[in-house]
């Protein structure tokens, strides 16, 4: 589904011409005609920051217009950007690494950590308590995501279980919940906000969370054509970014009313402090820690051993951390 904001009015678009010099420091919009973003996003807890991004008004607050493109995972909306259908989107590490491999794509910001939010979980008649229980059964997994990449590539491996072990059942994170309920799967490799769904309802319990194996830095990747031909309009993007970080911090109830609205329209119950404690699960801080790129460099020679990218991309173009700074100053 593709949705366009709503147009400029008359006058905003003064404000964002010679009328707005007026007001020059004021807070006005910049007087330099900004692009309209195709922003891409996941529909679970990973993407809902970038959710609310677009629902706070921040992004019209500095002249940005957008289209949004919502998709069950992030690997997704990484192949839409390959494909050049959508021009901003998150993911984590190795779908970055993957992007820029076949399309070029590049990190503009890391946004938050989601470690926490994603866990492997059993169904709960089974009594399962460990990863290495899996073996023989049939695992959901949402194979080619980062998330389904980390749990083949590290986590079952490091419980002694490798491909053909267990059985991978493909399957997209928002329909594990209901394989689940119907027993057609007995393990489920998934992230919030559907493991507290499963978990409040009694039907699944949980084997090991991600962030003991990794923080998952999620990213916000853009195509370098866009970046090439609309740097303006990416540094006030990022501006737009560092409120939504303040909004996080100090106005969480008002966050979550608006991603929790978000969920329960799509038919999912949801008791609201099983989803603020899902919600908690996300770490939201733009910007560009220390360790990001010893983080990639393991992560891309995680993905060069299995084949998956061709060579590791140097860190200095695959991460623009120039276009935070411009944002920040």
């Amino acid at each position: 589904m593709t949705t366009a904001s709503k147009g400029m009015t008359r006058r905003q678009y003064l404000a964002t011409t010679g009328a707005g010099l007026l007001v020059a420091g004021l807070g006005a919009r910049p007087a330099v005609a900004l692009d309209t973003v195709r922003q891409g996003y996941q529909t679970n807890m990973w993407g809902m920051p970038t959710y609310y991004l677009m629902r706070s008004g921040l992004l019209e607050k500095h002249g940005i217009k957008f289209e949004e493109f919502a998709v069950p995972s992030g690997n997704l909306t990484m192949q839409q950007m390959v494909a050049r259908q959508v021009d901003l989107g998150t993911y984590a590490g190795p779908s970055l690494a993957l992007g820029h491999d076949k399309g070029g794509l590049v990190g503009i910001v890391m946004i938050e950590y989601v470690g926490k939010t994603a866990r492997v979980m059993a169904r709960k008649d089974l009594g399962i308590t460990k990863v290495e229980q899996l073996k023989g059964l049939k695992v959901a997994n949402q194979s080619g995501s980062s998330t389904g990449n980390i749990f083949v590539d590290q986590i079952a491996t490091k419980a002694g279980l490798k491909k053909g072990d267990y059985q991978e059942i493909r399957m997209d994170v928002n329909n594990m919940v209901a394989a689940m309920a119907a027993k057609t799967v007995d393990a489920m490799v998934n992230i919030e906000p559907y493991n507290a769904i499963a978990e409040a309802d009694g039907m699944a319990n949980t084997l090991v969370d991600f962030s003991s194996f990794d923080k998952l830095p999620v990213f916000m990747a853009a195509t370098p054509d866009f970046v090439d031909k609309s740097p303006d309009t990416v540094v006030a993007y990022l501006k737009a970014w560092l409120e939504v970080a303040k909004d996080f911090k100090t106005q969480p109830d008002k966050v979550a009313d608006v991603i929790y609205t978000y969920y329960t329209s799509k038919g999912y119950a949801m008791a609201k402090d099983t989803f603020a404690k899902a919600l908690a699960r996300v770490e939201v801080q733009p910007g560009w820690p220390s360790d990001i790129v010893p983080y990639m460099q393991q992560q891309s020679e995680i993905l060069l051993k299995e084949n998956k990218i061709k060579a590791i991309p140097d860190w200095n173009k695959a991460l623009r951390t120039d276009l935070l700074k411009k944002a920040m100053a």
